[in-house]
């Protein structure tokens, strides 16, 4: 399933917000029961209200759904909710019932949700055909296992340090947002928001202390982050956010020059970007969503000593580290520097063999080395991430003829393909 996503859905692959937004998550599965194996979150960039959980603890969430919170408690109130979903096995539950009551594999069951939880419209009409079903009984989960994630979300909620507040809050803003609207956001589809559920919400936050919390600089940064570089135009963003500096309409001021830069970066003001963002810097010298804008900045004027040395006295604090170890590699690939880049990527591999970046940065790395074995073996792993094993399979075997005087890697790049097949078969065969 996660494999589909990658190759149809637009994830935004972007460390500091990856970083981000699973460092939240985990700070609330940490404090979550019958927990038995490691999340993983991860962001999507479509602006329409959504967030959706799945097999092996896999949630996705909306960038716009990070943008229209206003506070991380609000935000952090979505993501237990559906790390919920996944600790009390609804989906699972679900799929045992259909697959109990209907005569239908479980590959187009599975698909079938999957496509529900990702674009209820669609998946409500293959819901129709490929299971029978009423549309109703379809849709995402139960009234009860809605309850039930509101129930142990606000519990897991409160247990991790935020406002439980946060819940009834966000849910009465999107009920206001979307009243006098004929088609409501994807989440009040597959979410249903009647006044109960607000009312129940808001009872259950109430049965606990209140929890007023200083605003999160590394959500407002992430909020920033999405409006400048993945929303509106940059001549406009940069006009959005003066205006907030000049008003100061903004819960941190850090935030909004930050914005305020990455939207001169976005407009091609490199100079007037890093002015701004090493200002910010030395405030706060290892706040990575800084050192990344910062980075790029850097590499756009081609001063690449100044961003090297900046990463790499990161690196021996954080090694490994997403977004110091990327942006370090791509640091040295535009300098040039490519066997440094190729080790520094080949280490982080070992750790994170799925990271879509890595492997895909490996790739150019190597092809700028003319190292054409190791460039279509790299290039196949970017393939199998997102599912497309003949094309996988045919980059091994290219590179497999590249190898000839290397026995042991050949014997390697054979045991690969042999995986891909054997992974290929197991979706034909559901």
């Amino acid at each position: 399933m996660m494999r589909q996503i990658r190759a149809t859905q637009p994830i935004l692959n972007d460390p500091v917000l990856t970083e981000y937004i699973n460092d939240l998550g985990n700070r609330m599965v940490r404090n979550a029961k019958d927990v038995n194996y490691s999340f993983e979150f991860f962001v999507i960039r479509n602006q329409e209200l959504n967030a959706f959980a799945f097999f092996g603890g896999h949630i996705a969430i909306h960038s716009g759904l990070i943008t229209t919170a206003s506070t991380e408690s609000e935000l952090a109130s979505v993501v237990a909710h559906e790390i919920s979903h996944v600790t009390q096995r609804h989906l699972a539950r679900r799929l045992e019932s259909q697959n109990r009551s209907q005569p239908l594999t479980m590959a187009a069951m599975v698909s079938s949700v999957l496509l529900t939880l990702i674009n209820p419209t669609v998946g409500m009409a293959a819901l129709s055909t490929t299971m029978a079903a009423s549309q109703q009984a379809s849709i995402n989960y139960t009234r009860g296992n809605e309850q039930e994630a509101d129930r142990v979300g606000i519990m897991l909620l409160v247990n991790s340090g935020f406002n439980p507040q946060g819940a009834p809050d966000f849910f009465s803003k999107m009920a206001e947002k979307y009243r006098y609207t004929s088609k409501p956001p994807a989440m009040l589809l597959t979410h249903p928001l009647p006044e109960s559920r607000i009312s129940d919400a808001r009872i259950r936050a109430h049965n606990f202390s209140p929890r007023p919390l200083a605003p999160s600089l590394q959500f407002e940064l992430a909020k920033a982050r999405i409006m400048a570089r993945y929303e509106g135009n940059a001549k406009d963003n940069i006009i959005n956010f003066k205006q907030s500096l000049e008003k100061q309409n903004y819960a941190i001021e850090a935030a909004a020059k930050y914005g305020l830069a990455l939207s001169h970066y976005e407009a091609k003001n490199y100079q007037t970007a890093i002015n701004q963002l090493e200002a910010l810097l030395r405030d706060d010298n290892r706040n990575l969503f800084y050192v990344d804008a910062l980075t790029d900045a850097y590499i756009a004027i081609k001063a690449f000593d100044k961003a090297i040395a900046m990463l790499g006295e990161l690196n021996l604090l954080m090694p490994n580290n997403q977004v110091v170890t990327l942006n370090l590699a791509n640091v040295l690939n535009e300098a040039e520097q490519y066997s440094k880049a190729e080790i520094l990527l080949q280490n982080f591999l070992v750790l994170s063999p799925k990271n879509f970046i890595a492997n895909d940065l490996l790739t150019e790395v190597y092809r700028k080395q003319d190292k054409k074995a190791l460039m279509h073996a790299s290039k196949a792993e970017v393939y199998a991430l997102f599912g497309a094993y003949p094309k996988a399979v045919d980059e091994l075997q290219t590179a497999y003829n590249f190898v000839e005087e290397n026995p042991l890697l050949q014997k390697r790049m054979k045991g690969r393909i042999l995986q891909l097949q054997e992974q290929q078969e197991k979706l034909k065969r559901l």
